[in-house]
């Protein structure tokens, strides 16, 4: 910083001839070590001043409408100006801080006068996308700022760096024509500057994390809103046993399966706690794509197939009827939903299906310890509205077991990138047949095979949905 002389003080001898200790060289250079001590001390006092508004302050704006004021008082400068650059290409004036409020007009006028002729180059060579803050348009504010402060205005600024990118500028400037800019007070206007780009990067970090904090609520909401929508637990069906298992890879899946009663007299009676010998709709499904879209999708769809199953319409034909509904709303989003849906008549232990281009159960045959894959053509729902399905039909007998599950299970990859694929699938569903005991044994034994294969401290990358369905020796009498 530029060493100012001491004024020499009055005598307090008339003998001129004679000095007063007051004057001497000694004297006076410790007078200026004083002086420069009192000034290190008020610029520590106010740096730390700066860095305790900093860590306090949780309004950005309160902290921005100090930086002016101390980029000024660091330097005993006459005044400080901060300038930020807006998403959009723009500059504008922030914060401005004078002694002089007189002085502070004429600069603000000179500042504005700057800034949209800027603003106003900006814009003019701004194409469809948004023009960001070139170096030389920096360069350019520079000198425009120089000139309309006029020649008799000292004026020193520096950039206001978040993340390597300009987000600002902040200027000081002097009207004393004996000032300088040194390197110490370069130095202190920067240090400034890095103060106010931490405090504009921990406000965007803020405003970040208030954003996650909000969605992470919000798929709270929904992943409780999805929960509740699939079954709580698998209904008493008479001549079945069931059980089933839905594991999302994010708190909102994509993953459908679902037990509908096909009439409302089911659903007293479900209510009651009593086996249902009436038919009943088992069916899964898969939204591609994972996350909120695909839970909203899902959910979409589990209330159209509800309502269309009350038609008492053939599988073919309620999948036909979906997919007309549905074509609309799917067809510019992008996404489409594979569906297996069945029926199961508790009188004949018929089971009648229809396949929408999804994973094809398979059915292992307790008489001859086989395995069967139940499929028909059909094209995802949401592809194309005309698309034809067809039905078929299988005759459980006692033992015969089903699993219906997603591609969570098939597509699950060890850290080698290998996949599970249907054949373990089909192998470890053929030895959970013979020596597991019941549905929810199997369920779980599949389940783990897949987390075995994965790795024990690995989470699956996709939704894994599973139903396991065993048609009992003797049908349950009905109570």
């Amino acid at each position: 910083m530029t060493a100012v002389p001491l004024p020499r003080q009055p005598s307090q001898s008339s003998d001129l001839s004679n000095p007063s200790p007051e004057i001497t060289p000694v004297f006076a250079l410790k007078e200026l070590v004083a002086r420069l001590n009192r000034e290190q001390h008020k610029i520590q006092d106010l740096l730390s001043s700066l860095g305790f508004a900093l860590r306090s302050f949780n309004n950005l704006n309160q902290f921005l409408e100090l930086i002016p004021l101390m980029a000024s008082r660091v330097t005993d400068c006459d005044g400080g100006a901060l300038l930020l650059f807006k998403p959009n290409g723009q500059v504008r004036l922030e914060r401005l801080h004078c002694q002089d409020s007189r002085l502070c007009q004429d600069v603000r006028k000179a500042i504005e006068s700057a800034t949209r002729q800027i603003s106003a180059s900006i814009a003019a060579a701004k194409t469809e996308e948004v023009t960001a803050i070139s170096p030389s348009t920096i360069a350019a504010l520079d000198q425009q700022m120089s000139f309309c402060l006029g020649a008799d205005v000292q004026v020193f600024g520096t950039a206001i760096l978040v993340k390597n990118t300009e987000r600002g500028r902040l200027y000081v400037f002097s009207r004393d024509p004996q000032y300088t800019w040194t390197e110490t007070r370069q130095k202190l206007v920067r240090l400034v500057a890095d103060q106010t780009a931490v405090a504009i990067e921990n406000d965007e970090l803020t405003v970040e994390l208030r954003k996650k904090e909000r969605l992470d609520r919000e798929l709270e909401i929904g992943a409780d809103i999805q929960l509740r929508l699939l079954p709580r637990q698998c209904p008493k069906i008479m001549g079945l046993e069931l059980a089933a298992r839905c594991q999302t890879a994010n708190r909102v899946g994509g993953d459908y399966y679902d037990f509908i009663p096909a009439s409302y007299d089911q659903v007293r009676s479900r209510k009651e706690g009593h086996s249902e010998s009436g038919k009943w709709s088992i069916v899964i499904g898969d939204v591609m794509g994972k996350g909120v879209p695909a839970g909203l999708i899902m959910t979409m769809t589990r209330g159209m197939l509800r309502a269309e199953v009350l038609n008492e319409h053939s599988p073919a034909r309620i999948l036909q009827h979906l997919n007309r509904v549905m074509y609309a709303d799917l067809e510019n989003s992008n996404r489409f939903v594979t569906l297996f849906y069945s029926e199961f008549n508790p009188q004949t232990q018929v089971l009648s299906y229809s396949n929408a281009a999804h994973n094809p159960p398979l059915l292992w045959q307790a008489a001859t310890n086989t395995i069967k894959r139940l499929d028909t053509l059909g094209m995802l729902i949401g592809l194309d509205a005309d698309t034809q399905y067809q039905d078929a039909q299988i005759q459980l007998l006692p033992g015969d077991t089903l699993i219906y599950y997603t591609d969570g299970f098939t597509d699950a990859a060890n850290q080698s990138g290998e996949r599970f694929d249907e054949e373990n699938l089909m192998r470890a569903f053929q030895w959970a047949c013979q020596y597991c005991d019941g549905p929810q044994e199997i369920l779980d034994y599949l389940f783990e095979q897949v987390q075995n294969f994965i790795g024990s401290n690995k989470r699956n990358s996709d939704d894994m949905t599973l139903i396991v369905m065993q048609a009992q020796p003797e049908p349950a009498p009905i109570e």
